[in-house]
């Protein structure tokens, strides 16, 4: 959420930024909502202090034995009108918290504008995609044929956008939970969590699912409760409504969770593979900062993704997202893309994001400077990494002529020394 005193005092700021994004959210709406708080608010506070002194007069005609009955009558009706205009100030405050729920973060000074992908710069490539002298496969093609990979019963249990993972592709997504959390938490300096997959509304509200990307969750029917899109969501609300210790940040958490998206916003669009599923695997990361050294810790948490990356050999670049390309709830965003040789491109594998205090100030998530005021953290969150992105790129990226599948070594470990997936 965006500070409502910078909106008062500076809408030209948000004005640009909306205009950055290319929003149809117009500063003028939220200036006309909040001029009619404003002037109920200062109406009904009017009233309040004429009511106060009215009750005061009746106080003293009564102790004098004066008769108190007209003023009595006229107290009545205040009180009746303080009433109605209360009444119209709490929906005039619920209109414009309603509309700064829906305001995107203002970008980062650094990030630059543009209006879609394909103004994404790219900050830098690592490893060179491999040649093949056989004509190269995607993974879904791959995957079943080495009877990993089942979209056909997975269709008939739960529809489109589903697989069934099994033998060899089962182990291997446990593997890979099992890697990337030991990197996470012995390696750097992340806490391991097992949060609830299932989250009430307050919980997506403080992290920015709700109230704009509804359309995206899968709902309980009849309850407040939703199923995780992510593990951002536990994870950054593990601290909402809390104040931390300076000395605390930065804290950062790790978590494996499944994770469940409608995809309603992406008809048609990879429907093929394991891509964009609906029910996937993830381990995420997030941090919570100061907001001095936030961005130093977005570099860091960027580099943790790739670094997993070039321990499993897999070339990829990183690039900034634009400002029309950029989350909702991100102040900066760098995109992590795999390469994937049957599509001769590289797709996203790690979303990595600064939401500054744009998540804390929806959950109420503080610091506690020594010696001030406390303030409002800054939240980080990133992939690292969706197993099913991270299967698909090892698959293409492994495939050999006779159809079998090399595995980089570094799993090995994980998969009781196992490192090639030979056909039946």
């Amino acid at each position: 959420m965006i500070d409502l005193k910078l909106i008062q005092k500076n809408p030209d700021i948000l004005a640009k930024a909306l205009a950055d994004r290319h929003s149809d959210m117009d500063v003028k709406e939220f200036q006309r909502l909040d001029e009619v708080r404003r002037k109920l608010l200062c109406e009904v506070e009017q009233l309040k202090s004429q009511r106060n002194s009215a009750s005061q007069e009746v106080a003293r005609r009564k102790r004098a034995g004066e008769d108190a009955e007209a003023l009595l009558a006229e107290l009545g009706e205040l009180s009746e009108r303080i009433k109605d205009l209360d009444l119209k100030t709490s929906e005039a405050k619920s209109e414009v918290q309603k509309w700064l729920m829906r305001v995107p973060n203002i970008p980062d000074a650094s990030v630059p504008v543009g209006r879609d992908e394909n103004d994404n710069p790219c900050l830098r490539t690592w490893g060179t995609p491999r040649t093949f002298d056989f004509p190269v496969k995607e993974h879904g093609e791959l995957g079943q044929a080495l009877g990993g990979l089942d979209f056909e019963r997975a269709s008939r249990l739960s529809g489109s956008r589903f697989v069934v993972l099994q033998k060899w592709a089962a182990r291997l997504d446990r593997a890979l939970i099992n890697f990337f959390l030991d990197q996470h938490t012995l390696h750097e300096d992340y806490i391991e969590v097992s949060p609830p997959y299932i989250v009430n509304s307050q919980t997506m509200t403080g992290t920015g699912q709700l109230p704009k990307f509804e359309e995206d969750l899968f709902k309980l029917r009849e309850t407040d409760l939703y199923l995780i899109p992510t593990a951002e969501v536990p994870l950054t609300n593990l601290h909402a409504g809390e104040t931390l210790d300076e000395v605390d940040l930065p804290r950062a958490y790790c978590a494996a969770t499944p994770c469940f998206r409608s995809e309603a916003g992406a008809a048609g669009k990879d429907t093929r593979g394991m891509i964009r599923m609906h029910q996937f695997n993830k381990v995420e990361m997030v941090r919570f900062s100061h907001p001095d050294t936030s961005f130093e810790q977005l570099e860091l948490m960027t580099g943790h993704a790739c670094h997993l990356l070039e321990l499993l050999e897999l070339p990829y670049r990183v690039i900034t997202l634009c400002t029309g390309d950029m989350g909702f709830g991100s102040a900066k965003t760098y995109d992590v893309e795999v390469w994937l040789p049957a599509q001769k491109t590289y797709r996203e594998i790690s979303s990595c994001s600064n939401c500054i205090d744009f998540q804390a100030r929806r959950a109420g998530i503080r610091f506690k400077p020594k010696g001030g005021k406390s303030e409002f953290v800054h939240t980080l969150n990133g992939s690292g990494l969706p197993t099913g992105r991270t299967i698909a790129a090892l698959l293409e990226n492994g495939q050999q002529k006779d159809g079998s599948i090399v595995l980089p070594q570094v799993l090995a470990p994980y998969l009781g020394g196992q490192c090639l997936i030979e056909p039946a």
